[in-house]
């Protein structure tokens, strides 16, 4: 059977290939690029769809005699008054002849007058999205093409308040399921019953059933902050919010005690901090936020959520410890944050402190002293002595200065959730810093998912709060539920519509947990450039030895060119650890691992945020990849799967067969002639196949998570307890 190339089908449907390519790989069709090629009974059928859909294009002619059915969105009362409403005064003026309209409700428009950029986000992976249509939407516009229907007065009005699939739609229309499946493929949409359809589906889709769609959208936590912008004659100096940062046991908790003058880390288990705190110090007519963290993983966090929290951070390094692997990666977690960095030496006291040797450490990753030059402020401290301490807040207040931090107090109050828990007495708590405007007691709350009336406001020194004007740490009591951390709260007016606002925003979170979330790849980089969508390449580098860190990290940073940065905002020596994938989710990162593999909970992490992970044994393969994803250039490659893992418990020599491990499979399954990774301490020892695979005396094709097993490798016999088996397979990807 012949076949035809989808570049010379769309060149003789005058469609764009990139647009036809999207829209049948969404049609469940193996097309990965414009060269693909497809037989000529696909190909009539998608030009008798594409040629249906040109025939329903819109005219730019006068407005239509016979007018479609409106669909009529509701006010919804804004919570902030400087959100500007669209125009609802600019209609097609109806024909002479026609039967009148049915009339809108009070407070409706219609849905054509508002703006495009206006239109609520979709809320769900599987959303029919009509690639093909978006070339030419099928509207219903006057004259011949028009159905008999059109002309018709709307004969039922159905309200919708969210994204709808497409058996519910049915239930609502009281139509089968089949027959609005039938109506979608005329409009080119191929869709099942569960799957949800947008509203510019639904517009056109009531449109053809003769059926007036009124859609109430209720305002979100983002919807209410869009419009945000405060008079420059209403910002008042704010005080600065400090994140204290560091490798564990470097003293983070005791200078902040000391900063405090009050004995927190005698209280926490093993001196280690177990939550977030929030304190605020006086410092002469200033004050200072200190936020204290358990790592930065959880600074991290807060911001791959969006969470802008943190003014300047203070990196603590021991005098006598040096530079530790934890405090490379807090560095390079606050430089991604682009917040300014303070590097206080703590243990001064000690008698082999070294704070130069520090210095020349921190140089390497780009904090250079001002005593060489540079512009980090150095702070040699000793938290158990007590000294150095003012010459650190005042180094704080000379930075806070020269970054100018103003807010308007005068407002309805917003800020950021640092954290929360439910306590057995008083209910939810949550832990709040204000950003702008001025808490009150009995102010209407909404943040996330949860909502209501703050109860009480406590500070940090236990005191009962009325009010809270901007960089003010507190914790409320009085909301309906925990929320999480990063979110963000605003004040509302009324109860209703803060319900409304966490009902809302908790069916959103539902949906974006079944999103899959698409950060930048490789593979897709190239098109994010042309687009003007980026201007960086973010690299994370893991490798197996310092030694080929330091080669590979050079290597790649000169392969930018005029159009494109490539940077490496972070290098670390073992396996990649969910911190890496933090990182790089909240940085658009892509992390190459170099003769490493990930851990368990790490690969778990990449999967679920869709964070790009690359593993090479060889550095130049590191290098084309990068260099051909500069160029949109990338190769097919083989995508490794991992079926599972198998730890060794025990190793024994059988004769005839050589070296056999008794295993424990951990996770996933072990299948018979699979490929086979032998990892050490998460570093590749040996990579080969499964020679052999047994359960108790028989061969076994699989074996599963919580079975022991027999495996041999394939001339390799070097196998020692506590290795761990990774079975994967190879499958061919090309790139998008």
């Amino acid at each position: 059977m012949s076949k035809i190339r989808i570049f010379e089908l769309a060149e003789e449907l005058q469609v764009p290939a990139e647009t036809l390519v999207e829209a049948l790989r969404d049609l469940k069709l193996n097309i990965t690029n414009p060269m693909s090629m497809v037989d000529t009974q696909v190909a009539s059928v998608i030009r008798e769809v594409i040629i249906k859909q040109k025939k329903r294009r819109p005219v730019d002619t006068a407005p239509a005699v016979n007018a479609a059915p409106a669909v009529v969105v509701p006010e919804t009362s804004s919570p902030l008054e400087a959100v500007p409403m669209p125009p609802t005064d600019v209609r097609p003026a109806p024909a002479p002849g026609n039967k009148k309209p049915a009339d809108n409700k009070p407070g409706t428009r219609q849905q054509a007058d508002r703006p495009r950029d206006k239109r609520r986000a979709e809320p769900a992976a599987n959303i029919v999205n009509r690639k093909l249509a978006s070339h030419g939407r099928p509207q219903r516009s006057g004259g011949s093409s028009a159905p008999s229907g059109a002309n018709l007065t709307p004969t039922a009005l159905v309200s919708i308040e969210s994204a709808v699939t497409v058996g519910e739609f049915a239930k609502l229309t009281g139509r089968s399921v089949g027959d609005i499946i039938t109506k979608l493929m005329h409009l080119g949409v191929m869709a099942t019953i569960n799957q949800q359809l947008d509203f510019d589906t639904l517009g056109v889709l009531a449109a053809e059933l003769n059926i007036k769609l009124e859609i109430k959208l209720p305002p979100t936590v983002d919807a209410a902050t869009a419009i945000d912008d405060d008079p420059a004659e209403s910002l008042k100096h704010r005080y600065p919010v400090v994140t204290v940062m560091g490798h564990v046991d470097h003293g983070k908790t005791s200078l902040l005690d000391c900063i405090r003058r009050t004995n927190v880390t005698a209280s926490e288990a093993g001196g280690i901090t177990q939550h977030i705190g929030a304190y605020q110090v006086d410092v002469g007519e200033e004050k200072i936020v200190f936020l204290d963290t358990p790592g930065h993983e959880a600074f991290t966090q807060m911001r791959a959520r969006g969470a802008k929290v943190t003014d300047i951070a203070i990196l603590v390094v021991a005098a006598d410890d040096g530079v530790m692997p934890q405090t490379i990666e807090a560095l390079n977690h606050a430089k991604a944050a682009n917040v300014p960095i303070i590097v206080a030496v703590n243990k001064m006291d000690k008698h082999n402190a070294d704070p130069d040797r520090i210095k020349q450490q921190l140089t390497e990753y780009g904090l250079v002293t001002e005593e060489w030059g540079g512009d980090t402020i150095f702070v040699g401290v000793s938290a158990l002595q007590r000294r150095g301490i003012d010459d650190l807040l005042a180094s704080v207040l000379t930075v806070a200065e020269v970054l100018e931090l103003k807010a308007n107090p005068d407002r309805p109050a917003k800020g950021i959730v640092i954290e929360a828990h439910v306590d057995k007495g008083k209910g939810p708590i949550a832990t709040l810093l204000i950003q702008k405007g001025t808490l009150n007691v009995g102010d209407i709350v909404v943040a996330g998912g949860a909502y209501g009336r703050v109860r009480a406001m406590v500070s940090d020194k236990g005191k009962r709060l009325k009010k809270a004007p901007p960089s003010t740490p507190l914790e409320l009591h009085g909301l309906s539920m925990a929320p999480q951390a990063g979110d963000e709260f605003v004040v509302v007016k009324d109860d209703k519509l803060a319900r409304s606002m966490a009902e809302k925003a908790a069916e959103l979170r539902k949906l974006e947990l079944q999103r899959p979330v698409r950060n930048v790849t490789l593979d897709d980089f190239f098109k994010q450039v042309q687009a003007g969508q980026t201007k960086s390449l973010n690299l994370i580098i893991k490798g197996d030895v310092q030694g080929s860190v330091e080669a590979l990290k050079p290597a790649v940073e000169k392969l930018c060119n005029q159009e494109v940065d490539v940077k490496v905002i972070h290098t670390g020596v073992g396996p990649v650890n969910e911190s890496d994938i933090m990182l790089a989710k909240a940085s658009s990162a892509i992390i190459i691992g170099f003769n490493v593999r990930a851990e368990v909970n790490a690969r778990k992490a990449a999967e679920q945020e869709q964070v790009d992970l690359r593993f090479y044994r060889i550095i130049y393969e590191v290098i084309d990849d990068i260099n051909a994803a500069l160029k949109g250039m990338l190769a097919p490659v083989f995508k490794e799967v991992v079926l599972g893992q198998a730890e060794v418990r025990v190793v024994f020599r059988v004769t005839g067969s050589g070296v056999i491990a008794g295993c424990m499979v951990t996770e996933g399954k072990i299948t018979r002639q699979a490929n086979a990774r032998l990892l050490r301490g998460g570093v590749i020892i040996h990579e080969g196949r499964i020679g052999s695979l047994k359960r108790f005396k028989d061969d076994a094709k699989e074996v599963a998570t919580g079975y022991e097993c027999g495996i041999g490798l394939d001339n390799y016999d070097d196998l020692k307890e506590s290795d761990v088996i990774e079975a994967f397979v190879k499958e061919l990807v090309l790139p998008s």
